[in-house]
């Protein structure tokens, strides 16, 4: 049985380097391994009780908790906006979370990484990501880390995908969270 890895980009730019690290860490997936880049958190409202009506659930929120409930585990791209976690992340986590104590994200593994502009390659807003990811109910692998800083200049004319130290290292964050996944897949 492979391990189903639901990766979360909280970038919605099309161009994103988080969005294109996610590609890399998809394309480069050890056999055994399925990594789903989720597509639709544009889509999915801002987290609000009385939306979250059983048999009335949005859309794009109930296919979000769909995908999340297949998945063995998760992976976060976090890039950093204005010193924490762009606000589409944490709705998605918002709304993994509930229901309170049996959300989708809960007790399953979550590893986060990222890349941005700056010198420390968005750790303030992973670091965020791993807080409100276990608060929400998921095992944060909190030793988990990649902070690749200068995107920018970096991605420039290299895909993450192309780049030989970011492939290791995502092969790395891939590999320890199978090894916390392969339980809840067996």
């Amino acid at each position: 049985m492979s391990v189903r890895i639901l990766a979360l980009v909280g970038s919605l730019r099309a161009g994103s380097h988080n969005r294109q690290l996610a590609e890399a860490a998809a394309k480069h997936a050890p056999e055994g391994v399925a990594i789903e880049l989720f597509e639709g958190l544009a889509d999915v409202p801002f987290y609000n009780e009385d939306l979250d009506v059983e048999g009335s659930v949005p859309a794009a929120a109930a296919r979000l908790r769909e995908a999340a409930g297949q998945a063995d585990s998760f992976l976060l791209f976090s890039p950093e906006y204005n010193g924490t976690m762009p606000a589409v992340l944490k709705n998605a986590i918002d709304w993994l979370s509930r229901p309170y104590g049996a959300g989708a994200i809960t007790a399953k593994p979550v590893a986060v990484v990222g890349t941005a502009f700056g010198q420390y390659g968005g750790v303030w807003a992973q670091d965020d990501a791993r807080k409100a990811a276990g608060i929400a109910g998921g095992k944060v692998l909190e030793d988990v880390k990649l902070s690749i800083p200068g995107s920018v200049t970096r991605f420039a004319e290299l895909h993450p995908a192309d780049d030989s130290e970011v492939v290791s290292s995502l092969a790395e964050v891939v590999g320890r969270l199978t090894e916390h996944a392969a339980p809840a897949a067996a």
